[in-house]
């Protein structure tokens, strides 16, 4: 299949100039994972536009999707619950704040409980 290369200039406006040259934004790159010590979470209980129930919020990662993704499948598993990983968060369902806070300063994080 060729490459459309055209889709990603719609609505740019050429230059007569022979030498122009277009160049498309680079994706930026996702920012290196902290070492755990060095990083600030803060664990907090959220309601909002969830029908009223609880989710615990892990909130202020900072690293590659996938470290957050295996953070959150270690968080899932360890308190038997379902959640998901997105935007630098992690959502775990239930009111569990404690014991997420104790599960990541034991595994070398700065938790704090938020609210």
């Amino acid at each position: 299949m060729a490459q459309q290369d055209w889709k990603s200039r719609l609505g740019v406006v050429y230059s007569t100039n022979p030498d122009f040259q277009y160049e498309t934004a680079q994706q930026q790159a996702e920012a290196e994972t902290l070492p755990p010590e060095k990083q600030r979470l803060v664990v907090r209980i959220d309601r909002r536009r969830r029908a009223g129930k609880q989710v615990t919020l892990v909130e202020g990662f900072t690293g590659r999707s996938e470290d957050l993704a295996a953070l959150a499948r270690t968080l899932k598993t360890r308190c038997g619950v379902g959640g998901s990983a997105s935007d630098g968060e992690i959502l775990i369902q239930g009111d569990l704040r404690d014991k997420v806070v104790a599960l990541l300063t034991s595994l070398g994080y700065n938790a704090k409980r938020g609210n």
